[in-house]
Order: structure tokens, then C-alpha cells, then sequence
């Protein structure tokens, strides 16, 4: 739709805009924020609970304000000195009332915006197929569909750009594909796994909303945005095995299975929360095809772009396939691009991640236990069930796997890429963290961290933390039949390894101040 004239190229290309982001906490305003910084802009961020934006990487160059886009006064004093106002707020409630909630919140934005002189809003919505009439969408596509259009009557030109499926880490859309195939090597599926659907790189979602700041004034319409496949749901998890290195996965369609069904045997497979899994099942329903790709008029598409499918897959799993731990799901702190986690992730995004954590407080100094920790295996063993670590390489050697027998390069030093038992030495941070990352022959990913923490007055904590990301069922059935060994194996060596400490302290307070480091 289309109400006011449109002009080719963009206006002041060099100009630096002053941009208000709503929806910041969520999975497309976390991503955006700093994008809009990155090319330039100023950024506010409109949000109910500033303090929730705080671990964000972005939070010391953003300005955040408090308000809600239902509450006018606020939104209101948001929207001053803004010329380009981005609209990312979604109600994700199952209830009734939830499309009227939306609708006011709209008006409220639009006319709020046009008294504060603002130059666009932009929106991003969902993908509805042409040819069906509103009231056969789904709740939530109807909603997003009237959002846009209100948008489109304002009187300020808006943008409202209409995407499918988004692919990146986080998005509840690739979080579902992600559990369903993983999960579930056989699968009875509703009959919606055989629609169409037009899936996006989030890095190409984010693209064309920074893009679409600089747009001419005249333009004021919709835009379909997708990557350049067109799948069935089916083939999607197909081809997410194939990326994800997962066995061929057999799937059986019944027709019974209702949107509410759907959202059942999601939330019991996947740990997507029900209350989420419904909108996106009932949205499923419908054909969601790209019929124009008119965006690129405006914001130009560069070589290799908009990525496909399989590339998208890639970049979401990248970090995973980089054992990179510290930037992996709800506690990542370092962003490298938009398809990976950010902090302010909910817990289900990223994939599954079992963990084992161990902490023991000891009277030994920090240097001590450091000491015991950097000289863990090898001829100095593991501190815990010597006859368990033994059976564990046995059985790893007869798989065609490493083993233990690999040793260590040095007693009592260890360098980031050394081999240690079956494990490869990812990170050390001298005095405080050693990170392995398991090279036995496992159904996933596996990494053992040891902390030295220093402690106020003196002593030191000792934490350790056996971290395992499973691939396929087999990697969850693998970690729950060995749960049960931890207490003793890993509990044994947080004790064992804090008694050593003591000890190595106790000896070097009796040897006097020269050995008393």
C-alpha cells in the first residue's frame, strides 16, 4: 500500500540521524541498537524497564528512557528531536484483548509521532499471504497486518517491512526449528509442516531496518523481505539436519493436530514456552511468500545477499561449532554479528546447554589452588575416581577416539592449544581460568572450566563448571546416563582438588617466606 508519492534515492545520505528503537529488549530491538550506532546514528531506546538493557554490550552509547507506547506522555516525551522512530513492539499473550492492546498502542505511536515532527516510522510485521482475507489469518498476523496499516493511514511516512521466518540464534522461529530436529530423529507433525514459507537471515532483517532510515519522504508502503528459498516447514528441518551434521530425520504428517495441539507438543518437546509456540503454529498455517522484492530500490542488496537458507543455518550454529562458551546463549556478553545470542536472550534460546557446576570455598591461597589446577592430568591425574577416568579414555580409545594416554607437554605449565588427556586447552587466564574443550569421541560438545577465585581477607573459591551441548538425542540421552556419575566424578575432584590446594598452601607457609608465594 502506497498514499503517498514515491521519489527514488535516498535524502541527506551523510546525515546523522537521531533514532528512537522501542522493543529494545526484545530479539529484533537488541540486535538493532547497535547497528543504527555502528552506521552512524544517534539511538534512544524507549523501555518500561530500563534496568533490563543494562548488560546489553551497547548500554554506554545508547540513551534509554523510561516509558510504555501505551502511556502517551511518555511516549511522547520519547519521540522529541526524533527523525526516524522504530516501532518493534509485539503482544505474545494468547488471551483475548491482546489485538486491542496493539491497535491503541499503534494509534498512540503514530499520533504522538506526528506532533513531534517525526520523519518515519518504521515497523516491522509478519508476512500475510495476499490472496487470503483478514479474517482468515491467525490472531496474531491479523494484528501485526492492522498495526502496519494504521502506520500506513498516519500522517507520517512509514515503512513497514514484512518478514516470514527470521534465522539467527535467539529467534523464537529458528529456536523451534532448532529443538523440534534436534530433538526428534522421528517426528508426528501437524499438517503445516507442508506450507511454504519465505525465510530471512536476521542479518538481512537488520540490513533493511537501518537501511530504510534514509528513505525518501515520499515513500510510505510495505515491503516483503526474505532470503532467496522457498521451503516447506518439512524441508526446513531437512535441510537443519543436514547443516547441523544430524541423521536423515523421518517425519509423519497427521491432520488432526490443531494450533493449540501444535503448541502442546511443542512446549513438551521444546522448551519454548507454550504461550509462544501457539501464535507461532497458528501463523504457520498460512503460505507466507515474498511477491515483491521492491526493497532493494531502496536499499540495495550487496553481493552474496539476501543469504540463503543453508548460509543463514551456518552463521545461527556458528559459535556452537567454535566451542566459543563465553558468547554462547542467555549469558553472552560479547555479540560478534546478529545471528548470535545476546545476554538478554530468553533461557530456551541458543540450543540446549546441560551443565554441571561445582564450588568449594578452602583456606588456601589463590596461588596455591591456581597451581593445582594448572597441573591438573597426565601423570598428575584428575583428582576424583582414578578408575572412572581410566574406563572413560578405554572406552574413548575404542571407538577410535584419543583417549587418555596423550598426556601433557609439561607438568606444571600449560599454553592455550595444548593436548591434555583427551582434552585441548581452549583458554587460560593466568591465576584465575582454565578452559578444556573435550576431543573424546562425543554425541555433541563438551567443555570442563576451573575458576581460582581470590577471596576478600584471604582463601580462595574454587569453581568448576562441566558444560555439554548435545547433538541430536543421542547427545541428550547420552548426558542424562552419565548425570548420575557426577556427583562422584566431578563433585569428588571440586573436593579433592581444593584438599590438594591446602595442602600445597599448608607446605609453603611451613617452608617460610621464601617458598610462601
Amino acid at each position: 500500500m502506497s498514499t503517498h508519492a514515491e521519489t527514488a534515492g535516498p535524502q541527506d545520505p551523510g546525515r546523522q540521524l537521531h533514532c528512537l528503537v522501542t522493543g529494545a529488549g526484545g530479539y529484533i530491538g537488541g540486535r538493532l541498537v547497535p547497528e543504527l550506532l555502528d552506521a552512524g546514528h544517534r539511538v534512544r531506546c524507549l523501555a518500561r524497564t530500563p534496568a533490563k538493557l543494562r548488560d546489553h554490550t551497547w548500554a554506554g552509547r545508547a540513551e534509554v528512557v523510561r516509558g510504555d507506547v501505551t502511556d502517551a506522555a511518555s511516549v511522547a516525551d520519547a519521540l522529541q528531536g526524533i527523525d526516524v522512530a522504530y516501532y518493534l513492539v509485539h503482544s505474545l499473550t494468547t488471551g483475548t484483548g491482546f489485538e486491542g492492546k496493539d491497535r491503541t498502542a499503534a494509534r498512540i505511536f503514530a499520533e504522538q509521532a506526528r506532533a513531534a515532527g517525526v520523519r518515519r516510522i518504521v515497523y516491522l510485521g509478519g508476512l500475510t499471504p495476499a490472496a487470503e482475507p483478514a479474517r482468515a489469518l491467525s490472531p496474531h498476523l491479523r494484528s501485526r497486518a492492522e498495526v502496519g496499516e494504521i502506520f500506513l493511514r498516519a500522517d507520517v511516512p512509514a515503512t513497514v517491512l514484512r518478514a516470514a521466518v527470521i534465522i539467527g540464534s535467539g529467534s523464537a522461529s529458528f529456536e523451534m526449528l532448532r529443538y523440534l530436529t534436534e530433538r526428534l530423529p522421528v517426528m508426528v507433525t501437524p499438517s503445516w509442516v507442508g506450507t511454504r514459507v519465505q525465510p530471512i537471515a536476521v542479518r538481512d532483517v537488520l540490513r533493511y531496518l537501518v537501511g530504510s532510515a534514509r528513505m525518501p519522504d515520499g515513500v510510505n508502503r510495505t515491503f516483503d523481505i526474505g532470503g532467496p528459498d522457498i521451503l516447506t516447514y518439512e524441508e526446513m528441518m531437512r535441510r537443519y539436519a543436514a547443516v547441523a551434521g544430524l541423521p536423515h530425520r523421518l517425519i509423519l504428517r497427521v491432520p488432526m493436530l490443531t494450533p493449540r495441539l501444535s503448541s502442546l507438543w511443542i512446549g513438551l518437546v521444546t522448551p519454548v514456552p507454550p504461550a509462544l509456540a501457539r501464535p507461532l503454529a497458528e501463523s504457520l498455517r498460512h503460505e507466507v511468500v515474498c511477491e515483491e522484492h521492491d526493497i532493494a530500490r531502496y536499499v540495495p542488496d550487496p553481493p552474496g545477499h539476501p543469504l540463503g537458507f543453508d548460509r543463514s543455518l551456518s552463521l545461527a550454529l556458528q559459535r556452537v561449532r567454535e566451542a566459543n562458551v563465553t558468547t554462547r546463549w542467555s549469558s553472552a556478553s560479547l555479540p560478534g554479528a546478529p545471528s548470535d545470542p545476546l545476554p538478554t536472550d530468553p533461557d530456551w534460546a541458543g540450543g540446549s546447554l546441560y551443565t554441571d557446576r561445582r564450588q568449594r570455598d578452602t583456606e588456601a591461597s589463590p596461588h596455591a589452588l591456581w597451581e593445582i589446577i594448572e597441573g591438573v592430568g597426565g601423570d598428575n591425574g584428575w583428582y576424583s575416581f582414578p578408575l572412572a577416568w581410566a574406563l572413560r579414555g578405554w572406552l574413548d580409545r575404542l571407538v577410535g577416539g584419543v583417549g587418555i594416554r596423550r598426556g601433557r607437554r609439561d607438568a606444571a605449565r600449560l599454553r592455550v592449544g595444548d593436548s591434555l588427556d583427551f582434552w585441548r586447552v581452549e583458554e587460560i587466564e593466568p591465576d584465575r581460568l582454565l578452559r578444556l574443550r573435550a576431543e573424546m569421541r562425543l554425541p555433541g560438545l563438551a567443555w570442563l572450566e576451573m575458576y581460582a577465585d581470590p577471596q576478600s581477607g584471604s582463601g580462595a573459591r574454587y569453581r568448576q563448571r562441566a558444560l555439554f551441548h548435545p547433538h541430536g538425542l543421542l547427545g541428550h540421552l547420552y548426558w542424562w546416563s552419565v548425570s548420575p556419575f557426577h556427583a562422584v566424578v566431578f563433585g569428588g575432584m571440586a573436593r579433592n582438588i581444593t584438599r590438594a590446594a591446602e595442602r600445597l598452601s599448608a607446605e609453603r607457609a611451613d617452608n617460610g617466606p621464601e617458598e610462601n608465594r
